[in-house]
């Protein structure tokens, strides 16, 4: 077989070997009445380590192909050709070839130590226990009698959970909408999910805010996309940034996060709405705003989102319950033209027929309850304090060591460092210190940028993280 090993590819070059002789077995190219070639020969004509060969066979032997006899050689295994012996499938290249990408490691690596070692966490991007409404729910579950039908939901999601979202953002967010463009969905990460698998193409053109929450999302890579990006300031994206992109590139669709943006914090101007709608009507190019925080604003102060302004239903609307209320409810919502609804619906139906009947109750009883005013009231405050007890664990610092913007909303705050640093090797620091944060990489092309969440991190151990962020920093140093 002409095989000849690619270095130019991530895939490690055990891999390509075992891959090249798996594909020699199967195809009967190799016979079983042979030893296969040594670890030295196969070294010497791959040029490569013989431990780099020692670790293909290793592969091989673990998943059935292959036996070694010793004194004797290696030998394609007979079981495998055998009627009445099982071949264990090689889960290794399943797992590797599917369509839909994995998270990137480090994104893994962080959602798995912050459990397992119980660090404290400056990095997930959720409430901490002590500002979820659990006694609210209680006090619902003990109040009111459950009578829904316990059978599949309406496809759009619970009929009167859709009525109660009318009213609500029509209450906060200045929106006049009908049940009937709503969906309900798993949390915003399904909306964006079904928007880009029912709504776009392999080969289309998308433009993201960088940094943005976006960036870290293989959902674009898998689904083919290309992704441009646009640069992010304290007032949000430049609106000549769009028109630029869009003279180079047919720009499908815009996502945006207007809100104290994730990861910057930053609220995009009135000025800057306004133009992109504009450019939206000129250019025929569709809006995601996904909108997690603007009930978060510390001053009270909410919108005008840019769907509230939109005149020509150019905007898809994303929001959820996720980041002012409880994550682990999975409730959320896109709101867009009748016709686009229906379209996410059907895709949304093949992946799990609707959402859950339960949790799309209880969502309806807290957003009519007035429990809900006193929630947000006191969960502005609580992140404030939050954002004010980070912000003064961080004056620590020299004055020359990092730069941040203040938010006045959201759960997030993005620092600058002024000195070069590996970020992942800062965070491997970290963790070894025993704090997690996100590093700015993984959010967008800045480097040594880091995202810290506060809405995470309980007040009491918000200046001990810092702390233990800063010990790993000053490793830096040396």
């Amino acid at each position: 077989m002409e095989f000849t090993l690619d270095r130019s590819i991530k895939k490690p070059i055990y891999k390509q070997i075992a891959e090249h002789i798996e594909m020699g077995i199967t195809s009967g190219e190799l016979s079983p009445d042979h030893p296969l070639p040594s670890e030295r020969e196969l070294a010497n004509k791959f040029n490569v380590n013989r431990s780099t060969v020692v670790t293909a066979y290793d592969e091989l032997e673990s998943i059935g192909l292959i036996v070694r006899k010793k004194g004797s050689g290696t030998y394609i295994s007979t079981d495998i050709w055998g009627i009445s012996h099982k071949r264990i499938p090689n889960w290794g290249r399943y797992v590797e070839d599917g369509s839909f990408l994995p998270n990137l490691p480090l994104v893994q690596k962080l959602r798995n130590e912050t459990h397992k070692n119980k660090l404290i966490d400056l990095a997930s991007g959720e409430l901490a226990p002590d500002l979820l409404p659990s006694d609210q729910f209680s006090t619902i579950l003990k109040e009111h009698t459950f009578h829904e039908h316990l059978g599949y939901a309406h496809p759009l999601g619970n009929e009167v959970l859709r009525e109660t979202i009318c009213k609500h953002v029509d209450t906060y967010k200045n929106m006049t909408v009908e049940p009937n463009s709503i969906l309900i969905t798993s949390g915003a990460q399904q909306a964006i999910h079904l928007i880009v698998q029912c709504l776009l193409k392999p080969g289309d053109t998308i433009a993201i805010e960088n940094p943005s929450y976006s960036y870290s999302l293989p959902v674009f890579q898998s689904a083919g996309l290309r992704v441009l990006l646009l640069p992010v300031d304290q007032y949000g994206v430049n609106p000549d940034d769009i028109i630029s992109l869009q003279k180079k590139h047919r720009i499908r669709m815009i996502f945006l996060n207007p809100d104290y943006q994730n990861p910057t914090g930053t609220k995009m101007s009135l000025d800057c709405r306004k133009r992109i709608l504009e450019l939206s009507s000129e250019y025929g190019i569709p809006i995601v705003e996904d909108d997690p925080y603007s009930l978060t604003s510390f001053e009270g102060k909410i919108g005008p989102t840019l769907k509230s302004m939109d005149d020509s239903g150019n905007v898809l609307y994303i929001s959820s319950l996720s980041k002012v209320v409880a994550s682990g409810l999975r409730i959320g919502w896109i709101i867009g033209p009748p016709k686009v609804i229906e379209r996410l619906s059907d895709g949304k139906q093949q992946v799990d027929f609707g959402h859950s009947v339960f949790p799309q109750w209880v969502a309806s009883q807290f957003l009519e309850s007035p429990q809900f005013d006193k929630h947000i009231f006191k969960l502005r405050n609580q992140l404030k304090e939050r954002r004010n007890e980070l912000i003064a664990a961080l004056e620590t610092l020299p004055e020359n060591k990092m730069n941040y913007f203040v938010p006045q909303g959201g759960i997030h705050l993005w620092c600058k460092l002024n000195v070069e640093i590996d970020d992942y090797k800062l965070l491997e620091e970290s963790m070894k210190n025993g704090v997690a944060f996100v590093p700015g990489s993984i959010m967008g092309t800045k480097r040594s940028c880091i995202r810290f969440t506060y809405g995470r991190g309980e007040k009491l151990l918000i200046r001990e993280g810092v702390s233990r962020f800063v010990r790993a920093l000053q490793c830096f140093d040396r």
